[in-house]
């Protein structure tokens, strides 16, 4: 019914959103005369606000046409390398011959399309074979093809860095970060021949205990039957998945705005000022980040509700607990951090990060203590929120240049960055660099400090 009433509160506002679009349209065009005085640009200003606040906002495209190495536009072809019913490989193909590491960007299933990360893609292409995992609105999935849970999202991803080969690096872009320390660790337990070689998780949820934010709280202080019966949804019979049990994507954004709503009305106050003095430039930078922003997809319910479960109430993978279900042989199999040895694993939190707050993502250190000292790297942003770690200036000239390093230290068989690139975004030094492991001896150290804590919260509580 949610949906429903959602559909039909868009129905209803649709002849209202055709007026305003036309209102605009006559108030900017060039032939009208009062679209050159202040009350027509007010009034086409207000048009175009309720336009899109009433709109509902398709799949952004990645629009990459080229990159840039070594100071020459390379051409850039979108390929998909299988497809999957819940899930496509895209892969960025450029226009070259160099050999550059292989990364495979597991994208967040939290509402989005994978399209939020293009400015992650887009710092990354210059230096790396880029691949994605291009997730699909589950609501166009007919139920024919069945569930999809957390489960499901871990053998995706161990499917994916099978079929890209042992020489690929993982980057874990927030929420999956938990189910790629699964997929690793898994992998590791089966000494499998494709292991990556580098794993780095951003921002990601490993151990919410840590460190408190809205969104923990939010799932700690319900239990899951509410979220099954307040947030939990039937994809209505007008759509190719009807009946599918979803999260439905227009809450996930309703949430994300309800937490920075201030921010997010002073942002369009602004872009209603822009229109009415004719600041063009800033108004198609807000036009852009908020198609970007307000295009969500439904997610499956199982995989939610999972996700919940496993990852922000029970905490099953720092408590050593977490459990894997092959999709394909129903065997039930541990989920073991500690049997990693192979793939080197780089952390990044940012300052500022009010989605997975500081702490969350360095845990994973402690879980994977079989991984030698040499192979474990921590990266901690400061001035950053949860957007900026992965999106913006900060994420382009000293997040990336770290995972570069990072990546290119562990493939030895790459050719070396162009040196005009080297100026556009310098690297980092191998010093400053080597000399930043010996930092996961004081993680390990806040992390002992944070279980004996945590104990003695459980013991007195």
């Amino acid at each position: 019914m949610l949906y429903h009433l959602y559909d039909l509160q868009h129905a209803i506002l649709t002849p209202a959103r055709l007026s305003a679009e036309m209102v605009r349209t006559a108030f900017q065009s060039p032939m009208n005369p009062l679209s050159y005085t202040p009350a027509g640009r007010t009034i086409s200003a207000g048009a175009e606000m309720f336009e899109r606040v009433t709109r509902r906002f398709g799949k952004p495209s990645f629009d990459l046409p080229f990159t840039s190495i070594n100071g020459k536009d390379v051409a850039i072809t979108e390929e998909f390398i299988i497809e999957m019913p819940f899930c496509n490989l895209l892969h960025f193909k450029r226009a070259t011959k160099r050999k550059d590491p292989k990364v495979l960007i597991v994208a967040p299933m939290s509402g989005h399309f994978a399209t939020l990360l293009r400015g992650t893609v887009e710092a990354l292409l210059p230096h790396h074979d880029v691949y994605i995992t291009d997730w699909v609105d589950v609501r166009m999935i007919p139920l024919s093809e069945g569930r999809f849970n957390l489960d499901d999202y871990i053998n995706y991803v161990r499917h994916f860095l099978s079929l890209l080969g042992p020489n690929t690096s993982v980057i874990a872009v927030c929420q999956p970060a938990v189910p790629v320390l699964a997929a690793v660790s898994l992998m590791a337990a089966e000494n499998d021949p494709n292991q990556p070689l580098g794993m780095i998780l951003m921002g990601g949820p490993i151990d919410t205990r840590v460190s408190k934010t809205q969104v923990t709280q939010t799932a700690e202080e319900r239990p899951l039957s509410w979220f099954k019966n307040s947030v939990v949804t039937d994809v209505p019979f007008y759509y190719p998945g009807a009946y599918r049990h979803v999260y439905p994507g227009f809450l996930q954004l309703s949430g994300f705005m309800s937490m920075n709503l201030d921010r997010h009305v002073g942002s369009h106050m602004n872009f209603f000022k822009h229109l009415v003095t004719g600041d063009g430039e800033s108004a198609e930078f807000h036009r852009k980040f908020y198609n970007e922003y307000n295009a969500v997809m439904d997610l499956p319910a199982e995989f939610y509700l999972q996700t919940v479960d496993v990852v922000f109430q029970r905490h099953l993978l720092p408590k050593g607990q977490m459990k894997w279900r092959d999709p394909l042989t129903d065997e039930l199999m541990d989920v073991q951090p500690n049997k990693i040895k192979h793939t080197a694993l780089l952390t990044i939190e940012g300052e500022l990060d009010d989605i997975s707050a500081r702490g969350q993502t360095t845990a994973a250190h402690d879980l994977c203590y079989s991984l030698a000292q040499s192979k474990q790297f921590h990266h901690f942003q400061l001035g950053c929120g949860h957007y900026g770690i992965f999106n913006g200036s900060k994420w382009r000239t000293q997040i990336m240049p770290r995972i570069r390093h990072f990546i290119r230290k562990l493939d030895k068989g790459c050719d070396p960055v162009p040196e005009h690139d080297l100026k556009l975004i310098p690297d980092l030094t191998p010093d400053r660099y080597d000399r930043d492991k010996h930092g996961i001896v004081a993680i390990r150290r806040w992390l002992k400090e944070r279980d004996q804590r945590l104990k003695s919260e459980r013991i007195t509580g």
